[in-house]
C-alpha cells in the first residue's frame, strides 16, 4: 500500500483539526497518501497546516475543505475523489449536557450522511471512529475483559450523553451499510482514552486526564481508562482501512487498564520533582466525589465510573490486523512532556 499506486490515492479525514484527526493525517502523508482534512469552519485551516507540519512536510498532498456533521450537502462535495475515508469526527463536550439529544443527534446522523456520500462516491473503504464507550456501557459481574462482541445498552440510564452518543452513531452505522447490503466497505476503530503527543491548543477531552494531574487537584478519584496512544490509534485506522481481513469488523484500540492514580504514580515516577511537584499523591473517597458531582456538572460524567475496572482486550486487532501499540507508560509520559512543553 505504500508504494507508487499509493500515492495517487486520496483519502477524506473527517475532523481533521482535532487530536486524532490530526495525527491520522500525519499518519496517511508519511504513507505517501494524499489527505483531504475537513473541517468544520476554514478558519481552522491554518492551526491544521501548523500542527501537521510539526510532523511532517505535507507539499501538495494536504488540502483542506469545509464540512459540518449537520449539514447535508456538503459531504458529497468533501468526498468527490476519495478512494478511503477515515470518519473521525464527533461531538465531544467537556462536560456532559443534560439533554443527550445535543451528542446523540450531531453523532448518529452526521455518520448517515458521511457513509452515505461516501458509498454513492464509491468510496473502497470508511472506517468510522467510534469509542470504547459503545462497549464498555455494557459491563456485567465476570465479563471482563470486553471484546468486540460486546455493546454498550444505550436504555441503561446510567449510560452518560457521550456513551449514548457514541453507541447509537455505531449502531447507524451498521445498520446502514446493512441496509445498502455494502458492509464490507465499512470498519469500525473502538479506541480508549487516547493520550500521547500533542500538536496544537486544539486538545481532546481525553488529554484532560493528564492536564488536570499536572496542574494539581485535591485528589484524585477512583477512576479507570483503558489507555491508548494517538499514534497507535491512527495506526489501527490505516489498517482497518486498508487490510481486506478489516472488511466489515470492529477493533478495539486499548493498550492497558490504568487506573488514575496509577497514572499519577507514573507522572511521579519519571517525570522529576520540579516537572511533578504538583501531581496529588492522596485519593478522593467515592462518597465525597458524589457529593462533589452534585454541583460540579464536569464531575457529574464521571460520578457513574467510579471503582469499576472495565477491562477491554485488543487482541483482535493484534492477530488479525498485526496491530502492536507501544506501553501505556510511555504514552503517558510523552503526553505529559508535550503538554509541559507547550506551556512554554
Amino acid at each position: 500500500m505504500e508504494g507508487s499506486q499509493a500515492k495517487l490515492k486520496m483519502v477524506l479525514v473527517t475532523g481533521g483539526a482535532g487530536f486524532l484527526g490530526s495525527w491520522c493525517a500525519i499518519d496517511l502523508l508519511r504513507r505517501g497518501y494524499a489527505v483531504r482534512a475537513s473541517v468544520r469552519d476554514l478558519s481552522r485551516e491554518q492551526a491544521l497546516r501548523a500542527a501537521i507540519a510539526r510532523e511532517v512536510d505535507a507539499g501538495d498532498q494536504l488540502s483542506v475543505v469545509a464540512a459540518d456533521l449537520r449539514e447535508e450537502a456538503c459531504w458529497e462535495r468533501a468526498v468527490e475523489g476519495c478512494d478511503h475515508v477515515l470518519h473521525v469526527a464527533s461531538p465531544f463536550p467537556p462536560t456532559q449536557p443534560k439533554d443527550p439529544d445535543e451528542l446523540i443527534v450531531p453523532a448518529r446522523e452526521g455518520t448517515r450522511r458521511v457513509l452515505k456520500a461516501s458509498l454513492d462516491a464509491g468510496v473502497e473503504r470508511v472506517v468510522v471512529t467510534s469509542s470504547i464507550a459503545a462497549i464498555t456501557g455494557g459491563l456485567k459481574p465476570g465479563s471482563l475483559p470486553l471484546t468486540e462482541d460486546d455493546w454498550s445498552d444505550p436504555d441503561n440510564p446510567k449510560l452518560t450523553p457521550y456513551a449514548m452518543s457514541k453507541t447509537l452513531a455505531e449502531r447507524a452505522a451498521w445498520d446502514f451499510v446493512r441496509e445498502r447490503g455494502e458492509t464490507e466497505k465499512l470498519a469500525v476503530v473502538n479506541p480508549g482514552a487516547i493520550l500521547g503527543p500533542v500538536l496544537s491548543e486544539n486538545r481532546s477531552s481525553s488529554l484532560g486526564i493528564v492536564e488536570r494531574l499536572l496542574r494539581g487537584i485535591p485528589g484524585v478519584p477512583r477512576i479507570g481508562f483503558n489507555i491508548v496512544d494517538v499514534r497507535d490509534v491512527a495506526d489501527l485506522q490505516f489498517r482497518a482501512m486498508s487490510a481486506p481481513e478489516a472488511a466489515g469488523e470492529r477493533f478495539i484500540a486499548a493498550e492497558s487498564f490504568k487506573w488514575m492514580e496509577e497514572v499519577a504514580a507514573v507522572l511521579r515516577d519519571h517525570l522529576g520533582e520540579t516537572a511533578a511537584a504538583k501531581v496529588p499523591r492522596r485519593t478522593v473517597p467515592n462518597l465525597l466525589v458524589r457529593t462533589m458531582a452534585l454541583f460540579d456538572p464536569s464531575i457529574r460524567s464521571i460520578v457513574g465510573q467510579l471503582g469499576k475496572r472495565a477491562e477491554t482486550s485488543s487482541e483482535k486487532a493484534k492477530t488479525l490486523l498485526g496491530w502492536s501499540p507501544r506501553p501505556s507508560e510511555e504514552t503517558i509520559l510523552d503526553c505529559a512532556r508535550s503538554l509541559i512543553d507547550s506551556r512554554g
